[in-house]
């Protein structure tokens, strides 16, 4: 907001000072990021800006850390790249398979998240819903709760998921479906509340008129509403997509040696081999971040534009 002209001294010293404060904030919430990202292209193994790379000196730059991506754990890195090469890569390079396991088990939790968030999400909006509140504490509390303390009690009853019926039955950790659904609970929260926040504004009376038309409440649905939500729930879902993509802690509980993902490649390379390849890996996840966070921004601004509201 631009400062009016009859402000008075005192005012103008506040609205300079607060614009100083926020441009401090600012950095300091943006400063760790954008020391990651030069520093992923340092030509040393080294997590500290070299004097090359203070001078600008090309010799001080290189992508041999992204490069290290593809070809750590491969069993011939140095052959020439060719077909087999690649082949080689794709099955054996330790961060692709990561890479993999991170988007498989994104790509599912996500769907489930947000088919299961919607739907709660419905449920919710709905003034005659008894125990309105309490459903919808219980229901975000994995946004609240620890994450510590939801993998833990993950790991135990994975261990035996059936104990609680009396009998034994296959357990889920160490399995992908166990990842799956771990990650499904942590992502169903946001579905849930970005969902909500736009049947905030949405005109219940367009379902009236279509069910006093004659339509069915599955086609009410599938032609109304959902196209007029569907804003919200892709934002749900981008929001779900990037918790299992960033997840760890309940990876470190329930993942086997196969279900490696992104997050837990990290943590395994900061504790047994430290390497100016996971800054890459970083800066990589932050232009992806950059980009889901564009997508959300743009999805709310057509959410408002539909319900007739100007973007700000």
């Amino acid at each position: 907001m631009a400062l009016p002209v009859h402000a008075s001294p005192l005012e103008r010293i506040w609205h300079y000072a607060y614009l100083v404060i926020c441009a401090l904030i600012f950095v300091f919430l943006v400063a760790p990021i954008l020391v990651v990202i030069p520093l992923s292209f340092n030509a040393e193994p080294y997590f500290t800006f070299t004097d090359k790379m203070l001078s600008l000196d090309p010799a001080g730059y290189s992508l041999r850390w992204y490069d290290s991506l593809l070809t750590f754990g491969m069993l011939a890195p140095d052959a020439p790249r060719d077909g087999a090469w690649y082949a080689d890569m794709w099955r054996n390079a330790a961060w692709v398979k990561a890479a993999k396991n991170s988007i498989i088990v994104g790509f599912w939790a996500t769907l489930l998240a947000t088919v299961l968030g919607t739907l709660a999400a419905l449920g919710l909006s709905r003034p005659d819903m008894p125990w309105r509140r309490a459903i919808m504490a219980i229901l975000i509390s994995p946004m609240i709760v620890p994450i510590i303390i939801i993998a833990t009690g993950m790991f135990f009853f994975y261990s035996n998921p059936c104990s609680i019926l009396g009998f034994e039955c296959g357990r889920l950790t160490s399995t992908y479906t166990g990842i799956v659904l771990a990650h499904t609970i942590l992502g169903i929260p946001f579905v849930i509340i970005t969902v909500t926040a736009t049947l905030v504004g949405f005109d219940q009376s367009l379902n009236r008129a279509a069910a006093s038309l004659g339509a069915s409440p599955r086609r009410t649905f599938f032609r109304i509403t959902l196209p007029l939500i569907l804003p919200g729930v892709i934002s749900g879902a981008l929001f779900a997509f990037v918790t299992s993509f960033d997840e760890v802690v309940a990876v470190l509980f329930l993942a086997g040696a196969d279900q490696q993902t992104i997050p837990r490649q990290m943590w395994n390379g900061i504790r047994e081999q430290i390497s100016p390849a996971i800054l890459a890996v970083a800066t990589i996840l932050v232009v992806i971040s950059i980009g889901l966070l564009t997508t959300v921004e743009l999805l709310r601004r057509r959410s408002e534009r539909l319900r007739g509201m100007t973007p700000r």
